[in-house]
């Protein structure tokens, strides 16, 4: 029997614990060249991938994919394969600053639509892999993103 992966069940951290999220390394092929769909952060600007805290009842991909839908408008395959994890301090919250560790996952992208949930928040941009890997701030997320292998996943 395969392993499988089962929802997320939801408790309480303490202020000082990390949190883990779960992003999306949204990707396109074009003209033989692999590109990846990069946001903006609604805080600072600055350029990230869509990520979101756990969703009661849904796998850490699918929690990924639907991170990609509200802050991307991407629809799309994910895998339930990791890419890896990076870790971030979130700032801004009403607790201050937390540590987050963020679980990866690819979406390959089948349709970017114009209206989705943050649409009005966020830019969107599509860029190489190494332009990607170089606008992102956190350097763990960077080595994932030059790492990256579609064919993998």
């Amino acid at each position: 029997m395969a392993a499988e992966q089962l929802p997320i069940k939801l408790k309480r951290a303490a202020k000082r614990d990390i949190r883990t999220q779960f992003g999306a390394l949204i990707y396109r092929r074009k003209e033989g060249k692999i590109q990846i769909l990069l946001i903006s952060s609604r805080g600072t600007g600055r350029w990230i991938i869509p990520k979101g805290w756990p969703m009661l009842g849904k796998r850490p991909a699918e929690a990924a994919a639907q991170e990609a839908w509200e802050e991307a408008g991407v629809k799309g395959e994910v895998s339930d394969q990791s890419v890896g994890v990076y870790t971030y301090m979130k700032t801004g919250t009403k607790f201050g600053t937390l540590p987050c560790l963020v679980n990866v996952y690819p979406v390959k992208a089948r349709k970017l639509l114009k209206s989705f949930p943050e649409a009005s928040q966020r830019k969107r941009k599509w860029v190489s892999q190494k332009k990607a890997a170089k606008l992102v701030k956190e350097r763990e997320l960077s080595r994932l993103i030059s790492s990256f292998d579609p064919r993998h996943y």
